[in-house]
């Protein structure tokens, strides 16, 4: 018997549209994987890595909805419950994360403190 492991983190329609399309863009590396996760720095102490790099032994892949993405395991003490977002507007376009975990989040929205 299978366990499902709900995935620490989630992605609207548009965050998937918008990752899909930067995979499939010809000059993509099919060798690496999507990363989420954390990094120290920014000005609230923390700072959320959204990106493409290799997989490491410390990592974990995860699905959600058909987008297989990796994280460090001790990242989702941080990002779990997590939804990432992909804004397309005039005033404001790129990634953006609604963390319930972060106790305070800066005015740029990729730096936060727990």
């Amino acid at each position: 018997m299978e366990t499902a492991v709900k995935s620490p983190v989630s992605f609207t329609e548009n965050a998937i549209t918008e990752i899909k399309r930067l995979m499939n863009e010809e000059s993509f590396d099919t060798a690496l994987h999507l990363r989420i996760g954390v990094k120290g720095g920014g000005c609230s102490g923390l700072t959320y890595v959204l990106g493409f790099d290799k997989q490491e032994a410390e990592d974990e892949v995860h699905d959600f909805e058909g987008l297989s993405f990796i994280m460090n395991k001790s990242h989702g003490l941080y990002l779990f419950g997590m939804e990432v977002d992909w804004q397309d507007g005039l005033n404001s376009r790129g990634f953006t994360f609604s963390n319930p975990n972060a106790s305070k989040t800066c005015g740029c929205g990729t730096s936060f403190s727990v």
